[in-house]
């Protein structure tokens, strides 16, 4: 049996009167022209401190219609570190303010995933879409009934939405500046096939960057096939940048992912890095600290992107997805300077 509800403990904590609480409470708000925001400030307390689970446990009905009360976050795959890292942040900023929190993963294969975009409505008070989640349908389908949305790593020119991203250009500049002040020459700019079309603004900043470093040549950009799970990573590749005419120094990894199978390749070749060729990593990796030459990466901001991210999207579900402004943040990330650099 829950603890006895209130509504005197939750005016004090709200610094409110115990009668806008019991209005609140009784789905009389609007008629005595209580704000929205006040409403759900009370709502929110409400349901953290059982209001609720109370009335479920007496088997009555709640005289005030509860949302969901839960904000999901669509993810086009749980295998991205960025997914699996950023989540304890959403899960810690949303528990704080009674909201509970999930993650869908979007098979875009998967037919039953679009028949369910429409219901994703009445499940979440709110959605959070990552990356290529975020693809122009089902931003439409959400977007229609003015539901609340904030897109996270992805922005959109054809729509007002809130967004929060990383700076690429600012986290490109640390990563340039950096490799120019080491003294290095010759880059060899590293990427997936899978992945080489979205990868495109990252790819394109260093291009431009790089060109425009007096001392330095101009890179060369390499698309790289991952392998299966049965498969070798292929390495043949560096054979033609180890030597001149064009003797890479300085490998740019723009995924983590790739990062694992390129330092174990240059180990059976008795490659060493830093003293052989320097690598650094667009991305942070999980255990990049522990490697036999800890990899120099620029780190996302996921505490301040998380905190964000669920800032607007509560305000969104305030606002019942009509707020009056919408944001597009930009977070710099930290570069983040280790041996693979070739700096101590």
């Amino acid at each position: 049996m829950g603890k006895k509800f209130k509504n005197k403990d939750l005016a004090n904590r709200l610094g409110v009167s115990s009668t806008l609480v019991s209005l609140v409470l009784n789905n009389k708000a609007d008629q005595h022209g209580i704000r929205k925001d006040t409403q759900e400030r009370v709502l929110a307390l409400a349901r953290q401190m059982g209001f609720f689970d109370l009335h479920k446990e007496k088997d009555n009905i709640s005289p005030v219609e509860e949302k969901p009360g839960v904000i999901g976050m669509i993810v086009p795959s749980l295998h991205d570190p960025f997914i699996y890292e950023i989540a304890p942040y959403f899960q810690k900023a949303f528990s704080s303010i009674g909201i509970g929190f999930s993650i869908i993963t979007k098979d875009p294969d998967d037919q039953r995933y679009s028949r369910l975009m429409g219901a994703f409505r009445k499940f979440y008070s709110g959605l959070i879409l990552v990356g290529e989640a975020a693809d122009e349908l089902t931003i439409r389908t959400l977007r229609m009934p003015d539901y609340p949305i904030v897109l996270l790593e992805k922005t959109t020119n054809n729509l007002r939405l809130n967004t929060v991203t990383t700076d690429i250009s600012a986290g490109v500049s640390l990563m340039v500046n950096h490799i120019a002040k080491l003294g290095y020459k010759n880059v060899l700019i590293l990427t997936s096939q899978k992945s080489a079309v979205s990868d495109f603004p990252v790819i394109d900043a260093l291009k431009n960057m790089l060109g425009t470093q007096q001392t330095m040549n101009k890179p060369i950009i390499e698309e790289l096939r991952m392998p299966l799970d049965s498969e070798d990573f292929d390495s043949s590749f560096l054979e033609k940048y180890l030597r001149p005419p064009y003797r890479t120094d300085m490998l740019v990894v723009v995924h983590a992912e790739l990062v694992y199978p390129i330092m174990s390749a240059l180990q059976k070749r008795k490659i060493r890095t830093p003293q052989d060729i320097a690598l650094v990593s667009m991305e942070e990796g999980i255990g990049f600290d522990l490697l036999h030459s800890p990899v120099t990466s620029l780190k996302k901001p996921l505490s301040g992107m998380a905190l964000k991210a669920a800032n607007m999207i509560w305000t969104e579900v305030k606002n019942a997805g009509k707020g009056k402004y919408k944001r597009q943040v930009n977070i710099t990330p930290e570069l983040i300077v280790r041996k693979s650099c070739g700096t101590l």
